[in-house]
């Protein structure tokens, strides 16, 4: 039984590490602020200071989560592009092109007859279709 886990599943133990010693550090300084605004003696300006930190660095530590997140969703769920397979005629050079099916190579005589002069097809390409993401999300972030 293998259960391995695939390095692209997996979080970075030293990026977790960076991130939960910073979140502990974020609020041990909200801490101190509060401490210094609670205490008689305490002064305002630090405890200011010190919360205001603790708040800019937990909302780094909460960004830096959120997007080590969406990366890794990313690269564990990739989209698919379909394969697809170019067929040209050898005698006139009519091109065609259909889905991918398991057993083609390049050069593979296939049933399929040109229409224009009834010779058999020859796969003369196999590629993968390359779709250009949604330009809505690309002007979300503009």
């Amino acid at each position: 039984m293998n259960t391995s886990v695939s390095p692209a599943s997996r979080v970075s133990p030293i990026l977790l590490a960076i991130i939960l010693v910073t979140l502990f550090l974020s609020m041990f300084s909200i801490y101190l602020g509060i401490n210094q605004f609670a205490s008689p003696a305490g002064d305002a300006s630090t405890g200011s200071f010190y919360i205001l930190m603790g708040g800019v660095t937990l909302g780094l530590c909460t960004y830096m989560l959120i997007q080590t997140r969406k990366r890794m969703l990313r690269i564990v769920t990739p989209e698919m592009q379909p394969l697809s397979t170019t067929l040209t005629c050898q005698k006139c050079g009519l091109n065609d092109t259909r889905e991918f099916q398991r057993g083609d190579f390049v050069f593979k005589q296939t049933d399929k007859k040109c229409p224009r002069d009834n010779e058999n097809m020859v796969i003369s390409a196999i590629y993968r279709e390359i779709k250009e993401k949604e330009k809505v999300k690309e002007e979300a972030y503009r």
